[in-house]
């Protein structure tokens, strides 16, 4: 047997000697568990996705150096084999030093790292360009340029290395199969989304059953702006049988020991439920946000609505009650109710709570404009020169003290509209732009539901019952409902997914039985709406399709289907 280590690590893109640092330190606790071979994941040395920065000529020329310096740190434990990913010039590629190619070429790589040095280097072949993929802009296949798959020696079997998306395809793997691998190493750095894991697990059980060997998959851990990346690396068998697992959402290593004939042993533990992924996602994407780019602290303007408390929960989740600040700024058309809700959630969670009345600028405004806004009716135009005085006092707030605002929106807001530039929107990072209102109901009570004690050491629910159970409303109005103008969420939401989750027309969703008023309404509303979401902050992706990267739609068009 020879024993692996898949090494889950926590990336920061650009911070090559930090990500070094975390790559040496993960071999010498492998080395310390007694493995022979450590696979770092895709693009580790960098940080995943670099984007544009692989553009730059400095980068990638820090890139090649930091690679060699951490070939010669390693060399420290001669009998270790390290696989790391990292981006790599065709100069920087051994075996293409000796052919004529086209300069300055990059590539997706990963390199053998043994006795101080780099022993080969394997370029991905199999690059992506769909979702949150843009690969093609910035690399070149291993396979357009004529390389020859890598295959190196440790403990007396023969191991196969590929990236990410080449494991997804036939070619490759039976490339290295052919080439003399027993064992596939699979460097990955897959953006989570919910359902992604056990996808991952079924692909990658077909491909090593293909194959007739054991197949390696180490993954990357950790938030990087909108993405997220889940860990849970594991290992399978010939027969596809998943036979070690990593925990979610968590650094570290998963040791697999893997045999001649083979098996594949170690422990695997179970994926987390549905909402556990979504919430640890979550509070993956703030942390890192937060800590990566160097916020003391967040500030979220808490509403007594379901909305903001589950922004609130997720927070202080992700950095602990004192880095949290929350500020009530109640309107006129505030509920007694709001106000109490909000303050028992921020004292349960032991947070800094303030309250700011909006009143008094609310009627400077109307003053100011009385003259202009004489005789005519009061609508959306006073309603969203409230959220704007939100806004602005949560952003000098923000200005002041330096924590980052924390916008609390949902994907159907977002979908539809039902937001406010420059008030509700404005802020740094939008926490749960990706989660629907239906799942936002849905994580609150899975978070009630886990174990754990409130500020002063009671046992109880994070998010007050009556949040969850009132009906949803932005109290911008006398009696507003968040219903009165649009369809059921139940509804809602569904047209949303199929529509602009699964690019179904508007035909088939209503053949699927949705009515057709409802589904005219909700995609009226998604295509109006495009210029205000062009406009909002970038927010955490869960699903395979979010408000981000992946959804790039022009605001001009008449397109209508």
């Amino acid at each position: 047997m020879v024993r692996v280590a898949l090494a889950q690590i926590d990336a920061t893109v650009g911070d090559l000697a930090g990500n070094a640092a975390r790559i040496v330190d993960a071999a010498r606790q492998a080395h310390r568990l007694g493995a022979r071979v450590m696979i770092a994941p895709e693009l580790a040395l960098s940080g995943y996705p670099p984007e544009d920065l692989l553009l730059r000529p400095a980068f990638m020329q820090a890139c090649e150096r930091q690679l060699a310096q951490l070939a010669s740190e390693l060399a420290a434990w001669p009998e270790l084999t390290v696989v790391v990913g990292h981006p790599a010039q065709a100069s920087g590629v051994p075996a293409l030093r000796s052919k004529s190619i086209a300069l300055p070429e990059r590539f997706n790589a990963a390199s053998v790292l043994q006795a101080g040095r780099v022993q080969a280097t394997y370029c991905k072949r199999e690059l992506p360009n769909y979702q949150v993929f843009d690969e093609r802009r910035y690399f070149v296949s291993g396979r357009d340029a004529h390389l020859q798959p890598v295959v190196f020696e440790a403990g007396g079997l023969r191991f196969g290395v590929l990236i990410c998306e080449d494991a997804w395809f036939d070619e490759p793997a039976l490339s290295a199969r052919r080439s003399g691998a027993d064992v596939l190493c699979v460097l990955n750095a897959s953006p989570f989304h919910l359902g992604k894991a056990e996808e991952r697990e079924q692909r990658m059980a077909q491909r090593a059953q293909a194959v007739g060997c054991p197949l390696l998959y180490a993954h990357l851990v950790g938030g990087q702006d909108e993405v997220v990346f889940d860990g849970a690396s594991f290992a399978v068998d010939a027969s596809g049988v998943t036979c070690a697992r990593g925990h979610s959402f968590a650094p570290g290593l998963v040791m697999a020991d893997v045999g001649a004939d083979g098996s594949v042993r170690g422990e695997c533990g179970a994926l987390p439920s549905m909402e556990e992924q979504a919430w640890r996602a979550l509070v993956t994407g703030v942390h890192g946000y937060v800590n990566k780019n160097g916020f003391p602290g967040v500030i979220i303007g808490l509403s007594g609505g379901i909305d903001s408390a589950l922004v609130l929960a997720i927070a202080v989740d992700a950095l602990g009650a004192q880095r949290v600040r929350t500020v009530m700024m109640p309107s006129p058309y505030t509920a007694d109710i709001s106000w109490i809700d909000a303050r028992e959630m921020a004292r349960g969670l032991g947070v800094r709570y303030d309250e700011i009345a909006i009143a008094p600028m609310f009627d400077a405004f109307r003053g100011s404009l009385a003259a202009e806004f004489r005789g005519l009716p009061e609508d959306a135009t006073e309603e969203n020169i409230q959220a704007r005085i939100r806004g602005t006092l949560l952003m000098a707030l923000s200005n002041k003290h330096g924590s980052i605002v924390l916008t609390t929106g949902n994907k159907s807001e977002m979908a539809t509209g039902y937001c406010t530039l420059y008030g509700d929107m404005a802020g740094g990072f939008a926490v749960i732009k990706d989660v629907a209102k239906t799942l936002v109901y849905r994580l609150a009570r899975w978070r009630n539901a886990q174990p754990g004690t409130r500020a002063d050491g009671s046992v109880g629910p994070v998010i007050p019952e009556r949040i969850i159970t009132r009906a949803p409303s932005a109290e911008l109005r006398p009696n507003q409902t968040d219903q009165d103008s649009l369809p059921p969420y139940e509804v809602l939401d569904a047209i949303l997914q199929r529509y602009m989750e699964e690019d179904q027309s508007i035909e088939q969703i209503v053949q699927a039985g949705f009515a057709a008023a409802d589904v005219e309404r909700v995609t009226r509303l998604i295509k109006l709406n495009e210029y205000k979401r062009r406009q909002a902050p970038i927010g955490i992706r869960i699903t395979h399709r979010a408000f981000g990267r992946d959804w790039r739609y022009p605001i001009t068009s008449k397109f209508r289907a």
